[in-house]
């Protein structure tokens, strides 16, 4: 079954469409969606290695203006129903004191998060809510997106065949990889 399932997305990323697909998937998973870019980025550079850096770009910017949306998101919601929360439970204090420190890492939790399996959509929204400087978050999100987008395509383009033989003998262990560092991601965002 997961074979059959990686092999229809495999011929799905080489469609006209699937560009557009993705670049929807990289803005929402920068500030909503659960799953990452990664699952149609992969098989639309094997499907189609002469178009790499291209995916590659769309995905970072598309990635990026989602981490836009997820920074309003946190600050419209921190503005509205947010403060109410934290004025009902007396933690004005706590959370001006969480948000300094995250402003003051700020560029390294962005750059950590975009780079890596965590959940960038919690940074996102937390840089919104905290009041990051949206500049800052910008630029550290083109840089950290780009450099993961960018290493996933170049890695690809160049061993792609290899990497799909690779992938294609041991599909299910990745797939089970694959669940656990999401799941990992998750759980150590929650621990910031």
């Amino acid at each position: 079954m997961l074979k059959n399932l990686y092999y229809k997305v495999l011929d799905l990323a080489d469609r006209k469409w699937a560009l557009t697909g993705l670049a929807v998937v990289c803005f929402l998973e920068s500030s909503v969606f659960p799953v990452p870019p990664d699952v149609l980025l992969m098989p639309m550079v094997l499907a189609n290695r002469a178009k790499a850096f291209r995916i590659a770009t769309v995905a970072t910017i598309t990635s990026v203006l989602g981490g836009m949306f997820g920074y309003f998101l946190g600050n419209q919601f921190i503005n509205t129903l947010g403060n109410k929360i934290i004025n009902f439970y007396h933690l004005n204090n706590q959370f001006a004191e969480f948000s300094q420190n995250f402003n003051d890492y700020g560029a390294v939790v962005v750059l950590t998060a975009g780079i890596t399996p965590l959940p960038y959509k919690v940074i996102t929204i937390a840089s919104g809510a905290t009041g990051m400087n949206l500049l800052l978050f910008t630029a550290t999100s083109f840089v950290a997106r780009g450099i993961r987008f960018g290493i996933v395509a170049g890695l690809l383009w160049k061993f792609g065949e290899p990497i799909k033989e690779f992938i294609e003998k041991r599909l299910n262990l990745l797939a089970s990889l694959f669940v656990v560092i999401l799941l990992a991601g998750f759980y150590l965002a929650g621990q910031i």
